[in-house]
């Protein structure tokens, strides 16, 4: 074989090595691969929540809904996604007690957890982000949602704090959904 012939999977390498030396928007300058955290970052209200790529398993349009009787009402109810029932959960409800409200920005992670996945309604993704060590900075502790907030993050005027979606599947609010 030809050694200039490269495969997919080595240009795509290739590829990522330019983009970080290029240090772009959304990086640190300078970091190294191995310095980066990356994660897909979203908003709720006038948060800007990341979490983690391997949390998030989908991003989608808002879907058609149906409601279910009795429910809380940060489970908006529950929508049909190729087939599978997935419950719908407004994330800033959830966290905050008040309603989002819906946008042509507002889109659903689907993400996993132990019963199936679930899709969390989010004002705004973002897109991905990347952060370096040196970006890490410390945050007044949060009452509303710092139980799952792992740590936080600065990039040019915005403070980033990075979400666990495996805390909030966790938690055991997130599976009481009956009112």
């Amino acid at each position: 074989m030809n050694d200039s012939v490269k495969s997919p999977f080595e240009i795509l390498a290739g590829y990522e090595r330019l983009s970080l030396a290029h240090a772009g928007a959304g990086t640190a300058a300078g970091a190294s691969a191995d310095d980066l955290w990356r994660g897909i970052g979203f908003r709720v209200g006038d948060r800007h929540l990341v979490s983690s790529l391997t949390e998030v398993n989908e991003i989608l349009a808002f879907p058609e809904v149906t409601r279910v009787p009795g429910a809380r009402t940060w489970l908006l109810g529950v929508a049909s996604v190729r087939g599978n029932l997935l419950p719908l959960i407004d994330l800033k409800d959830f966290l905050s007690g008040e309603a989002a409200s819906l946008s042509n920005s507002s889109r659903v992670l689907l993400v996993r957890q132990s019963g199936g996945s679930v899709g969390l309604l989010v004002d705004e993704v973002v897109g991905q982000r990347s952060f370096g060590n040196g970006q890490r900075v410390s945050a007044p502790a949060d009452d509303v949602i710092g139980r799952y907030v792992v740590g936080h993050y600065a990039l040019g005027d915005v403070q980033w704090s990075r979400f666990s979606i495996a805390a909030l599947v966790r938690a055991n609010e997130f599976s009481q959904a009956a009112a």
